[in-house]
């Protein structure tokens, strides 16, 4: 027999061990009521060590690093390409679009190679190299300072730049994406510039695989309510998928050769 505290802490454990369980789980798991168990989890929860989810609770993991975007390009790579390409059709001729700086937009920079009349805006580097040369697209950069970690242009320029337009598609990346704490960043000025996009756009697409799920960076950008629709992969948990739905943001599963939803 576990005292309280003692119990707790493997609760924590189990939980962070295999990233998220549910309550009928660890009750069995640890011969303990349910009701214990979601007392636990509460407890946990208000101490930061967890976060509960509808019928249990995931592993909250805090992530303020920043690995240069080179080594971010081919993390989750078929994932990605999928993403871009779902994202791709939502694009239509005659369109204006916004592309945020990450690895999962600079794909879909690349799908977007056959759109007629496109008009890009953009603050990375990489998907302005791919679309600079293309005659069917009107490429627009924001200007600013260069982040060597993400190959991003932020700072007031670009700011003042993305306060002067409207687009009709933004297409947002992340690095967190946590239903309590909403889209987060490492960066505060990246975050900005992700704000600033944000209210640029008639329509918000969050393009994010599964690994940015309960993932918590330093600087918040929005909450879920702000974004339209998250295009993710087949691996996206369930519960994620639960959470979004609360927030009124439509899921689309993206297709991945060898992975089903």
């Amino acid at each position: 027999m576990l005292f309280e505290e003692e119990r707790k802490q493997k609760i924590c454990d189990y939980v962070h061990t295999n990233e998220r369980a549910s309550v009928q789980e660890l009750a069995q798991f640890f011969q303990v009521s349910e009701s214990t168990v979601r007392r636990d989890l509460k407890d946990l929860e208000e101490g930061g060590q967890l976060r509960r989810t509808h019928g249990g609770a995931v592993a909250m993991q805090s992530d303020n690093s920043e690995p240069p975007f080179m080594e971010k390009e081919d993390r989750f790579r078929s994932q990605k390409e999928a993403i871009a390409k779902a994202a791709a059709a939502l694009v239509e001729e005659g369109d204006t679009i916004l592309l945020d700086a990450g690895s999962t937009t600079y794909y879909l920079a690349k799908e977007l190679k056959s759109v007629n009349k496109l008009t890009v805006v953009t603050n990375s580097i990489v998907a302005a190299q791919e679309l600079a040369q293309l005659p069917n697209i009107s490429l627009v950069l924001t200007g600013g300072t260069v982040r060597h970690e993400t190959l991003a242009m932020v700072g007031p320029v670009a700011e003042r730049t993305l306060e002067m337009l409207r687009v009709d598609i933004v297409f947002l990346a992340t690095n967190g994406l946590d239903a309590r704490n909403g889209l987060t960043t490492p960066s505060i000025s990246e975050a900005e510039i992700k704000r600033k996009m944000i209210h640029a756009g008639k329509r918000i697409v969050l393009l994010a695989d599964h690994s940015k799920y309960a993932k918590v960076s330093f600087a918040k950008v929005a909450d879920l309510k702000e974004i339209h629709q998250l295009i993710t992969d087949p691996q996206f948990p369930a519960v994620g998928t639960a959470e979004l739905e609360e927030a009124g943001v439509q899921l689309f599963i993206a297709s991945v050769k060898g992975e089903s939803a």
